[in-house]
């Protein structure tokens, strides 16, 4: 082989070396860049995957909270329910037993005082009495003199009760009047009862 043709031969095989080390060494790069891409990926799938997992982790327990609190709720709710049925069972049975006072040997006090709280509420110096039948019994012409003269209020009897019984007095125009029935007195009285009636209920000291 000639000479030349030798030293074209070396040259060819140098810059072929040469080439083959770096085709290497960009292979090599790339492939350390392709795993540090694939790591790369691997962390940020991980962290996406457990950010995942701890949201999904909040919201169980969210909604774990969620159907406790709920529960909660209606229970208080049907406890509450259980606990108003027994308050109105009990005021209901003493409206039935309303009847009952009049039969009480000293209704004639009760009468007495029922009209004399009526006529201080209206504070009129002149007023009608409305009472049912049997009340208005007890409110003769010597007790409606003592009472007006005790309180300085002219009195007279108007038509009995159409419902109710007790005493409900108004002013002579009519544009006033107070109520005093043993009915009104058992709702008025609901309101300031409820809890101690809610307490006994419950078996807790008052």
């Amino acid at each position: 082989m000639p000479p030349a043709d030798t030293d074209i031969e070396r040259l060819t095989q140098a810059v072929m070396g040469e080439a083959g080390a770096d085709a290497e060494k960009i292979r090599s790069e790339a492939q350390v860049k392709a795993e540090a891409i694939r790591q790369k990926a691997r962390e940020e799938a991980e962290a996406a995957a457990q950010d995942i997992l701890t949201r999904a982790e909040l919201e169980a327990a969210r909604i774990h909270r969620q159907g406790l609190a709920s529960a909660e709720l209606k229970a208080r709710l049907l406890n509450l329910d259980h606990r108003e049925r027994l308050l109105q069972s009990v005021f209901d049975a003493a409206r039935q037993q309303l009847g009952t006072v009049q039969h009480w040997k000293d209704y004639d006090q009760v009468a007495l005082q029922l009209l004399r709280e009526a006529l201080v509420h209206l504070g009129a110096d002149a007023a009608q009495i409305r009472a049912d039948p049997t009340t208005r019994e007890y409110l003769t012409q010597p007790v409606l003199e003592a009472l007006s003269k005790e309180l300085n209020v002219q009195l007279t009897v108007a038509e009995p009760l159409p419902r109710g019984m007790g005493i409900m007095v108004e002013t002579r125009d009519g544009r006033m009047n107070y109520d005093n029935t043993l009915e009104t007195r058992l709702a008025r009285l609901q309101s300031s009862l409820r809890a101690a009636v809610n307490h006994i209920l419950m078996g807790e000291a008052l």
